[in-house]
């Protein structure tokens, strides 16, 4: 990716409101060629998709939590299909180690997330913690363009020893 498209990401991440002429204006390209590098990093995966970002205390979403949940193999494609149907469940993450799986999760009410935790525990051990605050809510990504890993820069050391 070039400077361009980095740009491109930069100020999508500050408003994905922005038009293309506004878009093409701000990185220096015409119109169609903002338009059309848009739709390729669309096409290859990189932007997925353009959205608004909610106050979830305002729609009155008042307790926020993280669920950790323990699971078997005989019950994870089963609790695969029952977090699908959750409304409450915002993000649900595989892990490795101890825990199978992260929810995270809101509700309007602490008896509301008591029931959904009563609601998994079919499926295995739900742990829960409750946040008290956000200090980092959403980060942007840095837009470098450099691609590195611990692999790379272990593999890079050692040929260079040779």
């Amino acid at each position: 990716m070039d400077s361009f498209g980095r740009s491109l990401l930069k100020e999508l991440q500050d408003n994905a409101r922005l038009s293309v002429a506004e878009l093409a204006r701000r990185v220096g390209l015409s119109a169609t060629a903002t338009a059309e590098r848009m739709k390729q990093m669309e096409e290859v995966g990189i932007v997925r998709g353009y959205t608004i970002e909610m106050d979830r205390e305002a729609l009155g979403l008042e307790e926020l939590a993280f669920i950790r949940l323990t699971c078997d193999g005989q019950h994870y494609f089963r609790l695969m299909e029952f977090v699908q149907t959750l409304e409450e469940v915002r993000e649900c993450h595989h892990l490795t180690g101890g825990d199978a799986f992260l929810l995270k999760v809101t509700t309007t009410s602490m008896s509301g997330l008591e029931a959904l935790i009563e609601a998994l525990l079919p499926y295995g051990n739900p742990v829960t913690s409750l946040v008290l605050s956000t200090p980092i809510e959403r980060r942007k990504y840095a837009i470098t363009g450099k691609l590195t890993s611990v692999t790379t820069k272990k593999k890079t050391a050692w040929s260079t020893r040779r």
